[in-house]
């Protein structure tokens, strides 16, 4: 455990009081002289838990982290007080905050989480991994959310009044004393209710003659129209469902459907076809390349060979 004047950084090797409670509860204790920071994790069934943190550090706290879940999971996050964050040694950044529901997927995940000092933090989380979740809505759908593996936010929205009651109640069986046998069933069912809520808002059930309502539309179109604008910059999935305010996973879905394409193929599309006009133009590779976001001209000359099967100096050329 390191300390500075401002904050602490707790090491995967930091020392963490560990118990398990005779209702089954695995809880975790930072050292008292950080102050009040505990969870605890309740495994309801195989590969579905319950899980409850509450910190309140008397200084900021960085704690390292290696995932503390086994396999492939999707974690939905319900911010109770306070906010904290995520940052991995990927890059990603996750934050978590009052009244909002954070949904990530991912494999065991190495990083940092971060609480402020002197506030606190509470949250509740459901757990579930890739056999569970498959069990419950079937393969296709839970391997379509849980994507690659990879640490991803899927979605961060306010929290629907329907999971604030779910956590509250879910909270409240928690307290100490409430767990008992006769409660078990009534906590299951709120946590698979919680989670089938969140479920179907990331990948709803549709019929096959299904449309997209007209506000769908707009938003795609809009997407679209972002991927047009700003070729020669990084843009991501997540960039895009944020910018026109639907998930990653309607988004997606919604591309198939109006467009018969998927984001990535779309912008690559657009890329190429103004990266052929430029070089037509006689515009020289290089800067054809950073005009459509390729930083390194070499990356270009690759994606734009395996597109049109001829490369960009053979476009260039023809204008000298």
């Amino acid at each position: 455990m390191n300390t500075s004047k401002g904050s602490c950084r707790l090491g995967l090797d930091s020392p963490r009081q560990r118990s398990v409670q005779v209702d089954g509860r695995l809880c975790l204790q930072l050292d008292e002289g950080l102050g009040q920071c505990h969870s605890e994790l309740l495994r309801l069934e195989q590969g579905l838990a319950l899980g409850r943190l509450h910190y309140h550090p008397v200084r900021s706290v960085i704690e390292e982290t290696c995932g503390p879940h086994d396999g492939h999971v999707m974690v939905v996050t319900i911010g109770l007080q306070g906010k904290s964050g995520f940052i991995g040694k990927d890059g990603s950044n996750l934050a978590f905050e009052a009244g909002h529901t954070t949904i990530t997927a991912f494999r065991a995940t190495p990083g940092e989480r971060r609480y402020q000092g002197n506030e606190t933090t509470s949250q509740l989380r459901v757990v579930i991994d890739q056999p569970t979740l498959c069990k419950y809505v079937g393969e296709a759908r839970a391997l379509q959310v849980l994507g690659s593996g990879r640490l991803h936010r899927l979605d961060f929205r306010r929290s629907s009044q329907a999971a604030q009651a779910h956590a509250a109640a879910l909270v409240r069986y928690l307290q100490p004393g409430l767990l008992d046998p006769a409660n078990r069933l009534d906590l299951h069912i709120h946590t698979l209710s919680l989670l089938s809520e969140q479920f179907n808002l990331l990948a709803p059930l549709q019929s096959q003659g299904s449309a997209l309502s007209t506000q769908d539309i707009e938003r795609l179109e809009r997407a679209r129209n972002l991927l047009c604008e700003q070729l020669h910059t990084p843009l991501t999935v997540e960039y895009l469902a944020t910018s026109v305010g639907m998930n990653e996973h309607k988004l997606k879905e919604g591309f198939r459907q109006l467009f018969d394409s998927t984001p990535a193929k779309m912008l690559l599309d657009l890329r190429m076809r103004k990266a052929m006009t430029l070089l037509e133009s006689g515009q020289q590779v290089a800067q054809a390349a950073w005009q459509v976001g390729y930083k390194y001209p070499n990356n270009f000359t690759v994606a734009f060979t395996r597109y049109f099967g001829r490369t960009p100096k053979s476009i260039f050329g023809k204008k000298r």
